[in-house]
């Protein structure tokens, strides 16, 4: 047996290119979008049980920390939409070429940066 092997990786020692960070944002923002739906759910059936869990619901929107999370949750539909449509063209042969995928990659960033600003200013 080889003693010489590592025995914990040191991941500060990897580096990714930008096409595969951009893919693994892909995924952790479907983790978020998932988990952010469990709570726009139960605020949905909390404002439809009637007048006071509206009112309710509407005055925990007005919060500083409900802002965030709803931006949060903005943001990554949002990421999640771009780099899927990045994701189906690829699918379809376009942009599978190594220097279109880094362009695809900044493209898709550049976007939703754009966007989420955006979204941003619209919570705000």
């Amino acid at each position: 047996m080889n003693s010489k092997r590592p025995v914990n990786l040191d991941l500060s020692k990897f580096h990714f290119p930008l096409p595969a960070i951009t893919s693994i944002v892909h995924r952790i923002s479907g983790i978020i979008i998932f988990v952010g739906v469990a709570f726009m759910l139960y605020g949905l059936q909390l404002s439809l049980s009637g007048e006071e869990g509206f009112s309710r619901v509407s005055g925990l929107l007005d919060s500083f920390l409900a802002k965030l999370i709803t931006w949060g949750i903005l943001s990554a539909l949002l990421y999640h939409l771009v780099a899927g449509i990045k994701h189906l063209l690829m699918d379809m042969g376009i942009g599978e070429e190594l220097e279109s995928g880094r362009l695809a990659a900044k493209a898709t960033v550049v976007i939703s940066v754009i966007l989420i600003l955006l979204a941003g200013v619209w919570v705000w």
